[in-house]
């Protein structure tokens, strides 16, 4: 080889790693996912599956209440995929045509009354709620789990306000696991994640209430074949066993 194609080699040799890189990045694909916050455990295990099993994709996801997320798809939000935590709030997306296709329902979910592990009011059926000095928070009515809120604590005999309507359920157990707050309405799925954070107390009508959770593909996707593969692994056996690990309900 002469000096001349031995340098041209040597160059090319040493340029081999930044043109893989360039190639890596270019190959690079991205899906978001927006996801109703109780969501949040469930979802993120099944990112990381997801990403596992597809290499060079990244599965960004975004976690808020499912009114505002819906409000986000509606506005055209960059995303690829919906997952709310009832079908009133898919259904303002859809009805805004920001869904492609039709919603699937993947999951439900039991509202349930969480309090700290002392139990420091010593609240042990929901009408204590009532009793003088105890606060107690819920999510505000836009949210699904406020909704349910404001349907169950009436209908159970529950007279006295809120002390404050928190933007998500999370938001809600955050309260309740740091003192805040001597109890909050949230999911059961949410008193499963905090462990023994929490103890639950009986929510006399929740299980009549229970919430469905949609899922489904936005109309502004730049990924459709991508984003339909990590949806129908939220629909796949695997999918629905981490749902049901994390004490989320069949779809019936």
């Amino acid at each position: 080889m002469s000096r001349k194609n031995l340098g041209i080699a040597l160059a090319l040799l040493a340029l081999g790693p930044l043109l893989s890189a360039c190639g890596g990045e270019e190959d690079q694909q991205t899906i978001t996912v927006l996801a109703a916050a109780s969501l949040t455990d469930t979802f993120e295990q099944l990112a990381a599956d997801f990403e596992a099993s597809h290499e060079g994709v990244d599965v960004r996801l975004a976690f808020d209440s499912s009114a505002t997320l819906a409000a986000q798809a509606a506005e055209g939000a960059d995303a690829d995929i919906l997952a709310t935590a009832d079908t009133t709030t898919m259904g303002e997306a859809s009805d805004a045509g920001a869904v492609r296709g039709e919603a699937t329902v993947f999951a439900t979910n039991t509202a349930t009354l969480v309090v700290p592990a002392d139990n420091p009011a010593d609240i042990t059926t929901v009408t204590d709620l009532d009793r003088d000095g105890v606060v107690y928070v819920v999510c505000v009515e836009t949210a699904p789990c406020g909704k349910a809120a404001a349907a169950l604590l009436p209908a159970a005999g529950v007279t006295a306000p809120p002390a404050s309507e928190e933007v998500d359920v999370k938001a809600v157990l955050a309260k309740v696991t740091s003192g805040e707050a001597d109890a909050g309405v949230t999911y059961v799925t949410d008193a499963v994640a905090a462990g023994d954070a929490v103890r639950t107390v009986e929510l006399p009508g929740a299980e009549d209430a229970r919430q469905e959770y949609p899922i489904a593909l936005l109309t502004q996707t730049a990924e459709p074949d991508l984003a339909q593969e990590f949806l129908d692994l939220v629909l796949s056996e695997q999918g629905r066993q981490v749902l049901a690990d994390a004490g989320f309900g069949p779809v019936a």
